[in-house]
């Protein structure tokens, strides 16, 4: 079995994740979306909140599961007999942190990386752009699945 893993903090989910997500399950028979756990960040949902959503907005990707982790990537893999690293791409910048991140990763452990240009339609949609407009009451319901944006907006109304 060919396995793909698609690494994010995920806080929250967008369309663009799930963009990559989609494209990577066509490419390999299983693809594990890994919510990477960085206890010196303190998000905006849960670790258990993230992978509760991501669960429910890739039920209907067969092949699709839902993971976290806390430690390198690339442990994880070889845990996982995962065999590549499916990544997306907005920008150049993007690709400067990501083609370093690959060739370590490979270094590390062999593992390849799978960087895929994104849908422009999400070229500039990231989670922290989607939760400071959100914050301020702008309209992103668009930009991510109707799983975050109901639990995105019903966060941030607690907070006021």
């Amino acid at each position: 079995m060919r396995r793909a893993v698609c690494p994010g903090s995920y806080d929250p989910a967008t369309n663009g994740h799930l963009d990559i997500i989609e494209r990577a399950s066509h490419l390999f028979d299983e693809v594990v979306v890994t919510v990477m756990v960085n206890k010196s960040k303190k998000g905006l949902f849960s670790i258990e909140e993230r992978m509760e959503i991501l669960r429910e907005t890739t039920s209907d990707l067969p092949g699709v599961r839902v993971d976290s982790w806390h430690g390198l990537l690339v442990d994880y893999c070889r845990q996982n007999d995962i065999i590549a690293i499916a990544k997306g791409l907005r920008s150049v910048s993007d690709f400067d942190y990501e083609l370093q991140m690959a060739q370590m990763n490979r270094e590390l452990s062999g593992i390849e990386t799978l960087l895929m240009a994104n849908n422009p339609t999400y070229g500039f949609v990231s989670s922290s752009l989607v939760k400071e407009v959100a914050t301020f009451g702008g309209n992103i319901e668009h930009l991510v699945p109707q799983a975050v944006f109901k639990r995105l907006t019903e966060r941030l109304s607690r907070r006021d």
